[in-house]
Parts: structure tokens; C-alpha cells; sequence
């Protein structure tokens, strides 16, 4: 059973089911995975908003969970030694495959290809279209100097080219559809909102577009994708 002595974050986010899954996010390319993991994995979970804003990511409260100031994070009352708190959305995702034996790859050899395209999207993906964002579309976009945001950009481009290599005649990064894909098609999906997709160069690549659209086409991802809402 969850109690606010062991996990202070349920002060200010208390849980209305306390025997479910406890999300805190927001509906960004990392929060998303998530939400849609459970959604996919039919995991009983109750979502809490935690904006960006400085007010909720680093208040003591919402600290208590996950150090890093950074959404997602959860809560497992029914964790494998007892309620488990995690932080980090590739640990998260790892954590719950793990739990519903589902989208984490059947065999060995399948998990471990699993894993190393959630790894290429924790460490490559993820971080260089963060930066594409910040210098394309916010305060980056100002700066005079623009080296940076080339290097950004094509540092991006590299990367969709390896997806678009890899996507060529297959439906999913990792053979089935699993938690390495719920990991990328977000991110692919934030270049609309940075406004970028012209300057990677994203009309030319067939595969990542078809790829993208199966993804959004899925009805836990059009469910995860708006939890928990904005407003």
C-alpha cells in the first residue's frame, strides 16, 4: 500500500487509486512513452500532471521521487520487493515490459535488439532532437552564431538516416512493435512541433513517414498521447 511517509510526492499528487500505477508526467516526447506503455500493456495506472514549470518539477515533493527534476517517473505499489519509485523513461519502459512480459522481445536475442534501439534513442535520438528544438525553435533560434545549430541539424539527419536504413521493409525498429518503438515514433513526432521537419529532410524518407504514421495510427498511442491532458 502506498503512504505519503515513503513517498512524499503523494502530498501534493495524492493517488485516488493507491492500488495502481502512479504516473507524473506531461504529454512531452519522453512523458508520452510512458502513458502509452501502460496504454499498450493494459497496465491499471492513474496520471498526474506535473507541468514543466520549475513550481512542480522541482518541488521537494515531486524531488523526493526523481532527483533529476525531470518527468516521467512512477510509482509501482505492487513492485517485485514492494512499492518501487523509478525515474527515467528507458528504465521505466524496461521496468514495465518487464512486469507485463509484453513488448520487451519473446527471446533473449529479441530483448537484447529491444534494448539497444531503446539505448539509440535514450542517448542519440532523444538528446539530438531536444537540441534541434532548442536552437530551431526556441531561445537557440536567436543566437547569432548559427554553428551550433547546423551541427544539431545534421547530427539529426545522420540519425533519421540510420532509422530510415533500418525501416526499409520492416514495420517496427526491432522486429515486432515494442518499447523501442514507443521510444523513437514520439520523438519523430516532436520534429512537426519544433517546425523542423524541413531542414532534417523529412519528405525523403519514405520509410520513417510510413513508419510514423502506423505508429499514430494505434489506439493506445492516440490515448497516450494526450496523458495525462494539458489542461
Amino acid at each position: 500500500m502506498l503512504d505519503a511517509q515513503t513517498f512524499p510526492i503523494l502530498n501534493r499528487w495524492p493517488a485516488e487509486h493507491p492500488d495502481r500505477i502512479q504516473l507524473f508526467s506531461f504529454p512531452t516526447p519522453n512523458g508520452v512513452k510512458v502513458s502509452i506503455a501502460l496504454e499498450e500493456m493494459g497496465l491499471p495506472y492513474e496520471a498526474h500532471k506535473v507541468t514543466l514549470a520549475d513550481a512542480d518539477v522541482k518541488s521537494p515533493e515531486f524531488l523526493s521521487l526523481n532527483p533529476n527534476n525531470k518527468i516521467p517517473a512512477i510509482i509501482d505499489p505492487n513492485g517485485p520487493d514492494g512499492p518501487l519509485g523509478l525515474f527515467e523513461s528507458g528504465a521505466i519502459l524496461l521496468y514495465l515490459a518487464d512486469k507485463s512480459g509484453k513488448f520487451g522481445g519473446d527471446t533473449a536475442t529479441d530483448r537484447w535488439r529491444v534494448t539497444q534501439w531503446l539505448m539509440f534513442q535514450m542517448g542519440g535520438l532523444g538528446p539530438m532532437l531536444g537540441q534541434v528544438g532548442f536552437f530551431w525553435k526556441f531561445a537557440g533560434s536567436e543566437w547569432e552564431d548559427k554553428r551550433p545549430q547546423q551541427r544539431y541539424i545534421n547530427e539529426a539527419k545522420r540519425l533519421l538516416s540510420v532509422l530510415e536504413g533500418e525501416l526499409s521493409g520492416r514495420d517496427w525498429i526491432a522486429g515486432d512493435y515494442s518499447i523501442a518503438d514507443m521510444a523513437i515514433a514520439p520523438w519523430l513526432r516532436a520534429l512537426d512541433f519544433y517546425g523542423a521537419k524541413d531542414a532534417v529532410e523529412w519528405d525523403d524518407r519514405p520509410a520513417l513517414n510510413a513508419y510514423l504514421a502506423r505508429f499514430l495510427d494505434r489506439p493506445a498511442v492516440q490515448v497516450g498521447l494526450v496523458t495525462p491532458p494539458r489542461d
